[in-house]
């Protein structure tokens, strides 16, 4: 997996991350630095976490399903993506309120819940034989960055920008599932 693959998968992780801290953003009464820095940070960790975690697991059954590792990478991402998609143009109520607090405890599970994604996404890395902490570090740095832009862009732009970042996140997702059995088929 060339290293501009990975920059997309990490784009396309990153989306659900980006849009709950667009949310966050969205509900602050007035744009306080230190708690977008703690929110991108959540987010960052938890992501570059996961893909570790997942990584270790799909390394341990790797051996058994070499065979068919191709279409493995290729459902977990389009289920990935597809979640994604489905989420994003579900009709959904907006009932937060804004507030200048931070809870720590709803910010770790939304971390935790956001990156569930990149877990399945280092399973199939293990199967493309990727280097998981250059990959990790990639998609937690990535994260981390989007989610700071999503709190400044949700406090300055509103809701109008999640729900498309996450149909382009989970559409970058299916793509590469896409690419990787195009690849190990012999088409591309």
């Amino acid at each position: 997996m060339s290293f501009w693959t990975l920059v997309l998968v990490a784009l396309g992780v990153s989306a659900d991350a980006f849009a709950v801290a667009l949310g966050k953003g969205l509900h602050m009464k007035t744009f306080n630095l230190r708690h977008a820095v703690v929110i991108a940070v959540a987010f960052g960790l938890a992501q570059a976490v996961m893909p570790v975690l997942g990584w270790a697991l799909g390394t341990r059954f790797a051996d058994s399903i070499v065979s068919v590792d191709h279409w493995v990478a290729f459902g977990l991402l389009a289920v990935i993506g597809a979640k994604m998609i489905w989420e994003a143009v579900r009709p959904g109520e907006d009932d937060a309120v804004d507030t200048d607090s931070l809870d720590l405890r709803e910010l770790g599970l939304l971390a935790v819940a956001t990156s569930i994604d990149a877990l399945a996404v280092g399973i199939s890395l293990a199967f493309l034989d990727v280097p998981i902490l250059g990959a990790a570090a990639l998609i937690g740095v990535t994260t981390a960055a989007l989610a700071f832009v999503g709190v400044v862009v949700g406090r300055r732009v509103g809701a109008r920008v999640g729900r498309p970042a996450e149909i382009f996140g989970g559409l970058v997702l299916i793509g590469i599932g896409t690419s990787i059995v195009l690849e190990h088929t012999g088409v591309l």
